[in-house]
Order: C-alpha cells, then sequence, then structure tokens
C-alpha cells in the first residue's frame, strides 16, 4: 500500500498539521480521528486495515487528518464558550481552506490529473460528528459521509449556550432550520449520506441524534441512510471494525 506522510503549517490554526494518506488512488476521502484523536488513530486501531481492499484496488484514498479539539470542543475548564466556538471555526477553516484543496491536489496527482467531483468523510464517535458536519455545511466540497456513532447536537458540548457558530456546527439546528427549497437541501439529495449507530452500550445521545438526524431527513426529502444496528453492538472499536467496510462498499 502507498503511504505518504505531511506535516504542513495552518495559517487558521498558526501552527504545524499533520496528515497521512493511504492508497494510490481513488475516491478521495477524509478522516476525522475520535475526540482529541491524531492523525496515526485510523491506522492504530486497525481501520486502515479493514479498508486494505478497496485502498489496494485503486477504489479508495484515504486522508487521515489531526483533530484540533482539545482546544475547542474540549477545552470545557480555561476557555469560555465563545472562545471556544471560535476555535472550532478556526479548524473548519483548516479543514475547508487548506487541507481539502491538498486532498485535491495530491488525489489528482495519483489519478493522472483527475479532479475528483467531491471528497468523502468518515469517522467514529467525535469523528463521526466532524464527518456529517462538514458535509452539511460544505456539500460543495463533500461528496459523502460514513459517520458511525456520531453525536449532532452541539448541546453535547456546549450545554445551555448558543451562539451564531454554535448553530452553524450543531446538525440537528440549522437542518431543522433549514427552508424545504434552501439550495444546500438538493445538494444534499445527491450526496451520499451514511449514518449509523449501534443499540448497546455508550451509545447514548447517538442513537438520539442519529433518530432525529433521520427524522428531518425524511422531512426533507433527503434520501440519506441512516442505519442502526442491535443491542449488542457497542460505542467501540471492534463494532467500528465491523461497520466501516460494510458501508465502503456502497459509496466507492
Amino acid at each position: 500500500m502507498k503511504t505518504a506522510y505531511y506535516k504542513e503549517y495552518s495559517h487558521n490554526l498558526g501552527r504545524d498539521m499533520e496528515f497521512k494518506v493511504y492508497g494510490h488512488g481513488g475516491k478521495p476521502m477524509l478522516v476525522f480521528p475520535c475526540q482529541d484523536g491524531r492523525f496515526f488513530d485510523f491506522e492504530d486501531r486497525g481501520m486502515v486495515d479493514v479498508a486494505r481492499p478497496y485502498i489496494d484496488e485503486g477504489r479508495l484514498q484515504l486522508f487521515c487528518c489531526d483533530s484540533d479539539d482539545i482546544n475547542s470542543w474540549s477545552r470545557v475548564n480555561d476557555w469560555d464558550n465563545r472562545n471556544r466556538i471560535e476555535q472550532a471555526e478556526r479548524f473548519f477553516h483548516y479543514i475547508c481552506d487548506e487541507l481539502c484543496p491538498r486532498i485535491f491536489d495530491i488525489n489528482a496527482a495519483d489519478n493522472g490529473g483527475h479532479y475528483a467531483d467531491g471528497i468523502l468523510t468518515t469517522g467514529c464517535s467525535m469523528g463521526a460528528s466532524h464527518a456529517v458536519n462538514f458535509l452539511l455545511r460544505r456539500p460543495d466540497i463533500f461528496a459523502g459521509c460514513i459517520a458511525m456513532s456520531g453525536s449532532y447536537d452541539a448541546k453535547l458540548f456546549f450545554g445551555d449556550y448558543k451562539d451564531d457558530l454554535v448553530y452553524a456546527n450543531s446538525p440537528v439546528d440549522y437542518i431543522n432550520g433549514m427552508a424545504y427549497d434552501h439550495p444546500y437541501v438538493e445538494m444534499y439529495r445527491n450526496r451520499d449520506i451514511i449514518i449509523v449507530c449501534g443499540r448497546g452500550a455508550w451509545e447514548h445521545p447517538m442513537q438520539e441524534d442519529g433518530a432525529r438526524m433521520k427524522e428531518l431527513f425524511e422531512y426533507k426529502d433527503i434520501p440519506a441512510w441512516v442505519d442502526f444496528w442491535g443491542d449488542d453492538v457497542a460505542h467501540d472499536w471492534p463494532w467500528w471494525l465491523k461497520e466501516f467496510p460494510y458501508y465502503l462498499n456502497y459509496v466507492c
């Protein structure tokens, strides 16, 4: 398997950010790590290996990025909420304005100069939250997602605090408030949106958020696939290792 490691300065975050690429071509997929995670976690947990058939066949190219959650979503003790969500927004712009252009260029170079129509996203837990939020906020960049066991309501991290940026990063809120004829809604109808959650241990409030997203998508005629696995399916890596390759077959 072809791999490449990058460490590049982010003007939005004011520090170096690392990412690693797996594969020699195919559809580009951006991998968000779990909360406070690193770019190498997906590989260390065996997720790259379970995707190997798609990677080796040239159907999929993974781009695993670093998180910045520790400076925003997770930083509850020494920053006020406005500073936290502003930092989350800087990470958003790092991904969309700095990393995604690099993904398109690297992927195109490996695909003989052909640029992809969009970037897929994926992640587990907090990584799934990002995968969905980024896709929904920028459907012009992102082509679909496989989101495993994510939360899609910002109140999990911000409680009763609300402002414009918290709203902009809370899918259950902004999809609910989005008009049926909003141009993004039509774009969502042409994206591969897959949200999966177990019904077992530690899958709350992820179950409830997934169910709410399913209601909102159905109300707006967005053909997203919101899938719930059994009562034995926990919020943990052994299950994500089963879920990820299962759904790859539908997007690659």
